[in-house]
């Protein structure tokens, strides 16, 4: 017995030495670019030379003058939208 208990004691320290454990790895976070304050204002441009001016067109013809049309009487008339028709279902 005293075989036995020796040889089973062996036994169990092998197979539990057998184990596959597996290693953990901390992998460290990537570290994250936070923009910092804004930096002085650079000084103004320079002024951009002005553009080339077009010539003037020429002035067109001027149109006849129409006819003076008719003076009214005074009287004034006055038109009133028909009512619209009920919509039909």
């Amino acid at each position: 017995m005293n075989h036995t208990l020796l040889i089973s004691a062996l036994l169990a320290t092998l197979s539990l030495a057998a184990c596959d454990n597996p290693t953990v790895v901390n992998v460290p976070a990537t570290p994250v670019a936070v923009p910092g304050p804004a930096g002085p204002q650079g000084e103004t441009g320079s002024q951009g030379a002005t553009g080339y001016q077009g010539t003037e067109g020429v002035q067109g013809e001027t149109g006849d003058t129409g006819d003076t049309g008719k003076t009214g009487d005074g009287t004034t008339v006055i038109v009133v939208p028909a009512e619209a028709a009920a919509p039909t279902n």
